[in-house]
C-alpha cells in the first residue's frame, strides 16, 4: 500500500504570520483613526491666544438685549468651558486701542459647533455697542476660558443664586448645570431682580427649568416697576434683607450663596469684590443675617 504525502511549502507559515500581523495592524490603525476622528475638540483651552469667531445668528430679545450665536473653530468642537467660567472678548477701535471685556455664555458647555451669549447694550458701553452692531458673518475675538467657580455635583445640599440684570449669566450656568445632571440633587433658590418685566433676561429658559424641576428649583423675580403689567405675579421693589431672612437657609457649611449683578446689588446684599481675585469682606444684608465670608461667593 502506498502512502501519499501532502507537501506543505515552508514559506506558507511566515506568509500567514505576516498576513495576520498586517490585519491586526490595520485593525489597530482603523480603530485609532476612528477614535481620533470621533474625539470632540475644544475651541478654547485656556491659552493666551485670541481666537476669532464668526457671528452665525443674532436675535433681539428686547429693546436693549440680543441673543448672539458664534461659530466655534470646528463644527464638532465644544467650547471648552466648564461651569462656571467665562471668556474675554476684544476688538480694536479705529484709533488702535484695545477694548476688552468679560462675558459669560448661556449655552450648554457640551453644545457643539456654536457658543451663545445674551448681551445687554449699555449707554456708552464700548464693547456692548460694538457687539450689538455686529452683522451675521462678522467676527469677534475671544480668549479663555477663565474659571470663576468649578462646580462639582452635590457640592452643597442647597444654594441660593442672587442676581441682577446681566448678572444672571453665571448664575444661569449653575442652574442649568445642576438641573441637567441627574446625579446632582442640589436644591436651588434663584432670586433675580430687574428694572421691569421686559428687562428680565432668559426668563423663558429659567421658567422652563423651574417647571421641570419643581421639587428642586424655586424662582423669585423682582422688578423695580411692574409698569402696570396686570399679568405680573412677581415681587415689586428691591431684594431686601427681610425677604432674604424668610427665603434663605440659616448659614451653614452645606449652603452657599452665589451673587452677581451691578454694584448697587453687591453693596446692598454682600459688599463688592475688591478685584477678580479678591472677594473682599462680606457686608450688607447677608452679613447682617449672620453669614460669613466663606458662605458667599461673588462672581
Amino acid at each position: 500500500m502506498s502512502v501519499s504525502r501532502v507537501f506543505t511549502p515552508k514559506y506558507i507559515v511566515p506568509i500567514v504570520g505576516v498576513a495576520a500581523a498586517s490585519f491586526a495592524a490595520y485593525q489597530y490603525s482603523t480603530a485609532t483613526r476612528s477614535f481620533i476622528s470621533n474625539e470632540t475638540g475644544k475651541t478654547f483651552t485656556g491659552g493666551d491666544e485670541w481666537i476669532d469667531l464668526k457671528l452665525k445668528t443674532t436675535e433681539s430679545l428686547n429693546h436693549n438685549t440680543k441673543h448672539l450665536s458664534f461659530e466655534l473653530k470646528n463644527p464638532d468642537d465644544e467650547s471648552g468651558l466648564i461651569t462656571a467660567s467665562m471668556l474675554m472678548t476684544k476688538f480694536v477701535t479705529p484709533k488702535g486701542n484695545n477694548v476688552i471685556r468679560p462675558y459669560t455664555p448661556v449655552s450648554d458647555p457640551k453644545q457643539t459647533g456654536t457658543i451663545d451669549f445674551v448681551i445687554k447694550k449699555y449707554d456708552g458701553g464700548k464693547m456692548s455697542t460694538h457687539i450689538h452692531d455686529l452683522k451675521e458673518g462678522d467676527t469677534l475675538s475671544f480668549k479663555g476660558p477663565i474659571v470663576k467657580w468649578k462646580w462639582e455635583p452635590n457640592q452643597f445640599k442647597s444654594i441660593a443664586l442672587i442676581g441682577g440684570g446681566t448678572g444672571i449669566t453665571p448664575l444661569y450656568q449653575l442652574l442649568h448645570e445642576i438641573t441637567t445632571n441627574p446625579i446632582d440633587k442640589t436644591k436651588v433658590n434663584l432670586i433675580y431682580g430687574n428694572v421691569s418685566p421686559d428687562d428680565i433676561l432668559i426668563k423663558d429658559k429659567i421658567d422652563e427649568i423651574a417647571s421641570k424641576h419643581k421639587d428642586q428649583v424655586k424662582v423669585h423675580y423682582f422688578v423695580n416697576d411692574a409698569k402696570n403689567d396686570s399679568k405680573w405675579d412677581g415681587e415689586v421693589g428691591y431684594i431686601t434683607k427681610d425677604f432674604l431672612s424668610k427665603e434663605l437657609e440659616k448659614p451653614n457649611a452645606d449652603f452657599k450663596v452665589f451673587i452677581c449683578g451691578p454694584p448697587a446689588l453687591y453693596n446692598a446684599i454682600s459688599g463688592n469684590k475688591l478685584s477678580p481675585s479678591d472677594q473682599g469682606e462680606l457686608s450688607g444684608a447677608l452679613k447682617e443675617l449672620g453669614f460669613e465670608k466663606e458662605h458667599v461667593f461673588k462672581f
